[in-house]
């Protein structure tokens, strides 16, 4: 069964617009939305997201103490997500930013910026001190976020998330 987000051709940002935490009914809808992202941005690679099998159950990953994910809804359809976690190997003190996706019709309005500081008040309630994050460079368009949101880069990866396919590493103190 293929499944399809349906949204707006426009998102206006008065209204319809909801973040909540994920629940069992947004994996089919997330997964999409990240592997459609992946291919937009030639980035289908091993080593990555894409073919984590954890992509399709995320709501069941997120129940891991420490953790949350966000969903993004646009007149009640999933439109996106993002979400910390504690990653193996990572100080204590620090969380991993981890699969923040949007649907394209979702992008360029503030969502993605909304997500993270959601997700960076999460960490903070969790008693992080630290927030790190992964990517790649084929992910062009989330790089100028993440350092306007005060990320820097790092030379080699932190902790153990499992995506070899990642080259680009960035940290913030909370």
């Amino acid at each position: 069964m293929e499944i399809y987000y349906v949204l707006p051709k426009e998102i206006n940002m008065n209204s319809g617009i909801a973040i909540r935490k994920i629940e069992p009914a947004d994996n089919e809808a997330l997964a999409k939305i990240i592997r459609d992202s992946l291919e937009e941005f030639g980035a289908v690679k091993p080593g990555t997201v894409y073919f984590d099998e954890t992509t399709d159950i995320l709501s069941e990953v997120f129940r891991a103490p420490g953790s949350c994910y966000f969903v993004v809804t646009v007149h009640g359809q999933v439109a996106g997500g993002a979400g910390i976690f504690p990653t193996k190997n990572l100080p204590n003190s620090t969380c991993e930013l981890v699969k923040l996706y949007l649907a394209p019709i979702a992008r360029g309005k503030g969502l993605g910026k909304l997500l993270m500081q959601k997700c960076e008040e999460a960490a903070r309630v969790e008693g992080y001190e630290n927030i790190y994050l992964e990517t790649m460079p084929e992910l062009k368009i989330a790089i100028p976020m993440y350092e306007k949101m005060d990320y820097q880069y790092l030379d080699k990866a932190m902790g153990n998330s499992g995506h070899t396919g990642c080259d680009i590493w960035m940290y913030k103190k909370l």
